[in-house]
């Protein structure tokens, strides 16, 4: 990629990347990274190059989003972008960390992406807590040029973050007015969104990513990191019964397990007390500690049967009863719906309560067996994909717990006593 203007500071090295200025600021921002770089119709093609992907969870290569948008520009009006900042998944920090410490890199990003599709605004949406942050870069930034940011951007603030808030058609019609609730569309946001016009939604840290490759191209985004996970990435490691304490890495892509664990330094994350890890967040997949050594990206998970997700691990240690942590996560799933389709309204709840009578020690029938006919039932069916989450989540914990499962169907529990 050509710029239109030699750097004026070195590109970041190692890993911290996305977190290398020493501050918020937009002094400390510009001291880091420098001013954003002309971008020209050469940028789309090096996000691709340099492998950018949504790291709200999905994992859909943005560069792919920017061109399905800036395709229908001329027929449905001018697009809009959306940095998505929600975070409703209980166990994810990074996007607020993101957003906290280096929001300018989010705003830069904003500006990349609604410059490559032909947008003249954009907006960010987080939480209330966060906005204020988010406005408070925005006012650096007018002080700083005088009104001529080339793209206006706004900030919403979200009245709640729930587990469905971040959804993508749900965050677009909240933007746009509406009830911000999932929605099962026929059309694409790409090709129109509540508001009328082509939507780009994109997770904050996907935009900020957008950002460096940027200013220092698809070369250096890949210098660090694996293969089918370029770059560096944000993600959160707690214990799966404890989430307050959540530690947010920046790491290469790719990772070992094992490593990002231990970098944590939780003390559910000590190699000797690990049973389990969740993967992906609360909707993800439990893999094993066998699994430790699994490097952090989709070709690597995959014989697990996980995928990276929003960048969450969650860890059970041998202390904690994995039955009785699976049961309080799929409880809180449940509650966490939209309840906007069958599957939510009825098949969730009734997962969440045979879980239940499986940590209890209820022994009626095959439990076990009515998990996984329930998950079936609800597997691909929702609105959105909360529900795929939840049918996920438990289905790997009968195959990663199956002992401890067994033990309860029994009316004992491995991890000491009665249930």
């Amino acid at each position: 990629m050509t710029l239109t203007h030699p750097l004026t500071v070195p590109p970041p090295t190692g890993t911290q990347r996305l977190l290398a200025a020493p501050g918020p600021g937009l002094d400390d921002h510009h001291r880091t990274h420098g001013p954003l770089p002309h971008v020209g119709p050469t940028t789309v093609g090096e996000i691709a190059l340099a492998g950018v992907d949504g790291r709200g969870g999905a994992g859909f290569p943005l560069a792919r989003k920017l061109e399905a948008v800036a395709g229908r520009r001329r027929r449905r009006g001018a697009p809009i972008v959306i940095a998505n900042g929600a975070e409703g998944e209980p166990a994810s920090r990074k996007d607020a960390v993101l957003l906290e410490r280096a929001p300018h890199l989010v705003l830069d990003g904003v500006v990349v992406a609604a410059l490559a599709i032909g947008a003249t605004e954009g907006v960010v949406a987080t939480s209330e807590r966060l906005a204020d942050r988010v406005r408070q870069a925005l006012g650096e930034r007018t002080d700083a040029r005088a009104g001529t940011d080339p793209v206006t951007i706004a900030v919403r603030a979200l009245p709640h973050s729930t587990f469905v808030a971040g959804q993508a058609t749900a965050l677009a019609s909240a933007v746009a007015g509406g009830r911000g609730l999932p929605e099962d569309r026929t059309v694409r946001l790409a090709e129109r969104g509540p508001s009328g016009r082509p939507t780009l939604v994109s997770n904050v840290e996907t935009l900020a990513q957008a950002a460096l490759v940027a200013r220092y191209g698809a070369a250096w985004a890949r210098s660090v990191g694996s293969l089918s996970a370029p770059g560096t990435r944000l993600v959160t490691v707690s214990d799966a019964s404890d989430p307050a304490g959540a530690v947010v890495l920046e790491t290469a892509g790719g990772a070992p397990l094992g490593q990002l664990l231990g970098a944590s330094r939780l003390p559910a994350a000590d190699p000797r007390r690990t049973r389990a890890v969740l993967v992906g967040g609360w909707g993800g997949t439990w893999v094993p500690a066998a699994a430790l050594d699994a490097p952090f990206d989709v070709d690597g998970l995959a014989p697990w049967g996980a995928a990276p997700g929003a960048g969450v691990l969650a860890v059970l240690d041998h202390r904690s009863c994995p039955v009785g942590v699976t049961a309080g996560l799929a409880a809180a799933l449940a509650g966490a719906s939209a309840g906007r389709c069958g599957p939510c309204v009825n098949g969730l709840p009734r997962i969440a309560d045979v879980v239940a009578d499986l940590a209890s020690g209820h022994r009626a029938g095959d439990l076990a067996g009515e998990v996984r006919r329930i998950a079936g039932l609800v597997d691909g069916r929702g609105a959105c994909h909360h529900p795929d989450g939840v049918a996920r989540m438990v289905r790997s914990a009968l195959g990663v717990f199956h002992d401890d499962v067994q033990a309860h169907l029994r009316g004992t529990c491995l991890v000491g006593g009665r249930p």
